[in-house]
């Protein structure tokens, strides 16, 4: 059996690699970058870190700052409106996830023509096309959009998030640098860390996990297991965020060639619905969603409780999965992981949206990839279960 493998052409990865900004797209014969970024990047000046070597190497950057942390529809449009009144030949998406996301999607609707609309794009949709390449800066240890084929933009007329898939949404390039990690909060490193390892658990045990994927998914659940604790207790523990940033990039390379399951595809409702951060909403839903699909992938899960250091190759498969979803429940307590009743969700919209959420989940295409396969019903009990925690 063949299995196609994608990942970006190059990667500059380690502490300090960000200086070498202009020296890697000069290498790739770009010269002409528009920077999509956050408000907060620009408010703090933590943007002209990227701004300051690409100058230097003799190139005009401008930048794009309207990113949302749920990305719209709207904004994406905004965005391509100003891309293609610029000559630019490359978008460089800089911070978290959003602005990542965001230059993502710029890319794949520029290619199409004028009038189109990003919800034309999800998926089953193959976005493989993009009007300019995109080279990606991660600010935190978490989404892995650097180096996946996903970006998820939110379609704000239909209260959607839509998953878009495709080689259009697959970085030309990445710059990972941990040093750009030191200043980001508790709470949003706690959660990006989850989230990454929601990503390379899920990629472990898709039905689309293949031998390539379940390398990357190993040595990242290797590397972010025993230091999700030490960032939120130590941030400024450097070992520690190092690790945490190539793990949420192999975690990235894991799931962008294996799929993520159905945490992912019951998330993405309640952060369209809820606003509830992607990370957090992974959080809140991964110890229950884990507990479901555990007798299904049993030796896989009990692998994964190994990798992360919470189980011994002497445990039995059974004991492995079980320490494992006490491992998850666990970190949820010790990194402060509210309940969506806890966070301020009101019970009866809640209620009220879980069949529309169900629904939307299993749009998505991401559940069927589950190692226990879910139906609308099952996924219904499962946002009960998870909504007290």
């Amino acid at each position: 059996m063949t299995t196609a493998i994608v990942a970006p052409r190059q990667m500059l990865v380690g502490g300090g690699s960000l200086s070498r900004a202009g020296e890697l797209l000069r290498q790739l014969g770009l010269s002409r970058p528009l920077v999509v970024t956050d408000p907060w990047m620009v408010r703090s000046g933590t943007v002209e870190k990227l701004l300051a070597p690409l100058r230097s190497a003799g190139m005009a950057p401008e930048v794009f700052s309207d990113t949302v942390p749920d990305p719209t529809d709207t904004v994406v449009e905004a965005g391509v409106a100003l891309l293609r009144s610029g000559g630019f030949d490359v978008l460089v998406g800089f911070g978290g996830g959003s602005p990542m996301d965001t230059a993502k999607a710029m890319a794949i609707l520029a290619a199409a023509p004028e009038g189109a609309k990003m919800r034309e794009f999800k998926v089953p949709f193959a976005a493989d096309r993009w009007a300019l390449p995109i080279v990606c800066v991660p600010t935190t240890a978490g989404t892995g959009s650097e180096a996946t084929r996903f970006t998820v933009i939110t379609d704000a007329e239909r209260d959607e998030k839509m998953l878009i898939a495709g080689l259009g949404a697959l970085p030309l390039a990445a710059i990972v640098d941990y040093e750009l990690t030191f200043t980001v909060p508790p709470r949003i490193t706690a959660d990006t860390g989850i989230d990454s390892l929601t990503h390379a658990l899920e990629a472990f045990v898709s039905r689309r996990a293949n031998p390539v994927s379940d390398m990357y998914a190993r040595e990242a659940m290797r590397l972010i297991g025993p230091r999700l604790r030490d960032v939120w207790h130590r941030p400024d523990d450097a070992k520690a965020r190092e690790d945490m940033m190539l793990g949420a990039s192999l975690a990235g390379l894991a799931f962008s060639n294996a799929s993520v399951a159905l945490v992912h595809g019951m998330s993405r409702p309640i952060g369209a619905h809820f606003h509830v951060p992607h990370g957090l909403s992974n959080a809140m839903l991964l110890p229950a969603v884990t507990e479901f699909g555990l007798n299904s992938a049993l030796t896989r899960y009990a692998e994964a409780a190994r990798c992360m250091g919470v189980a011994s190759g002497t445990d039995a498969d059974q004991v492995a999965g079980s320490r494992l979803l006490e491992e998850l429940r666990a970190l949820n307590r010790e990194l402060e992981v509210p309940s969506p009743a806890a966070w301020g969700i009101e019970e009866a919209r809640w209620n009220a949206l879980v069949p529309t959420m169900a629904e939307q989940a299993l749009a998505s295409g991401s559940p069927s990839n589950n190692p226990r396969v879910p139906d609308a019903g099952e996924i219904q009990e499962l946002y009960g279960r998870a909504f007290r925690g």
